[in-house]
């Protein structure tokens, strides 16, 4: 390993995924090969890492997965993701096509039943300490709280190459708190999306405050008579929910997975992935290549 540290791009594989998916999908361009599987969520997928490849420049890369919708958080609250509908069935087989293009590209794919990507995510992120600068390419903000002084988010906005790039800094210049206290904003808020509802009546805008003020949700419990009596009537008739909402938002950083990051050193051999791009029937991602030396 040379002077300069490793700088470690992880790439939360769904998000880029579901994202480029349903940018086609909304017109119908599922891009259909002749096999008869489509491929336009794997496509939009690899001009998206791709384009934060050419970004970011990393050293090395890796990108994670959720294996399933059945997870440890699904065990704890029945309710969790429940409102989501099952997968298109014009993604199902896009699933294994993406982890294919993506080893094409010798990085590796890493997942671990009962657990989402994030989880993965920030266990290899803090796993890492300070032996790299990791970057992380999502669109997910759940996210934001793994930020520290060597973890940075880039969010995905619209199109491509386009990232809200948060640091420790920007991100309290942005909410007003540190990044681990995203956990106990969400366990007052909930989260519409994952479905859970935290403490039912307090918003954002409310929990920002509480936690500036008194830093964490035990801060609050223990100031509890200083609050609005409608706050105080609130957070005590959710006290349960709002204990199982911040395990629910927490990220585990202490999943059992398998990885070596000498195993996520970024270097491919184009003419694998060139060959893999004719496989599937991709035409014009060859110009996103032209990036750094290949194997």
């Amino acid at each position: 390993m040379n002077e300069k540290k490793p700088s470690f791009m992880l790439v939360d594989g769904m998000a880029l995924l579901f994202r480029a998916y349903f940018a086609t999908a909304v017109t119908g361009q599922f891009m259909i090969n002749s096999k008869g599987i489509p491929t336009n969520g794997v496509y939009g997928f690899v001009k998206h890492f791709l384009t934060a490849v050419s970004t970011f420049n990393p050293s090395h890369v890796a990108v994670c997965w959720d294996m399933g919708s059945k997870t440890f958080r699904t065990d704890m609250y029945d309710g969790y993701k429940a409102n989501r509908p099952d997968a298109p069935v014009e993604l199902i087989p896009q699933f294994d096509l993406v982890k294919e293009m993506v080893e094409a590209f010798d990085v590796p794919n890493i997942g671990l039943a009962g657990y989402e990507a994030d989880d993965c995510i920030g266990t290899i992120a803090k796993g890492v300490g300070g032996d790299a600068s990791v970057r992380i390419i999502t669109g997910d903000q759940d996210i934001l709280q793994l930020i520290d002084e060597h973890i940075t988010v880039a969010l995905l906005q619209k199109g491509y190459g386009n990232y809200l790039v948060h640091t420790k800094d920007t991100f309290f210049e942005a909410k007003g708190i540190l990044p681990k206290q995203m956990i106990d904003l969400k366990a007052f808020m909930g989260d519409s999306s994952d479905n859970y509802p935290g403490v039912k009546g307090i918003g954002e805008k409310t929990a920002l405050k509480l936690l500036q003020q008194y830093e964490h949700i035990e801060g609050v419990l223990a100031n509890l008579e200083l609050l609005t009596k409608g706050q105080r009537q609130k957070i005590e008739q959710d006290l349960e929910m709002l204990h199982l909402s911040r395990q629910l938002a927490e990220i585990k950083c202490d999943v059992p997975i398998q990885y070596d990051i000498n195993k996520t050193i970024f270097q491919f051999n184009r003419d694998k992935v060139m060959g893999k791009f004719e496989e599937i029937e991709f035409r014009g991602l060859h110009r996103f290549l032209d990036i750094k030396e290949y194997a």
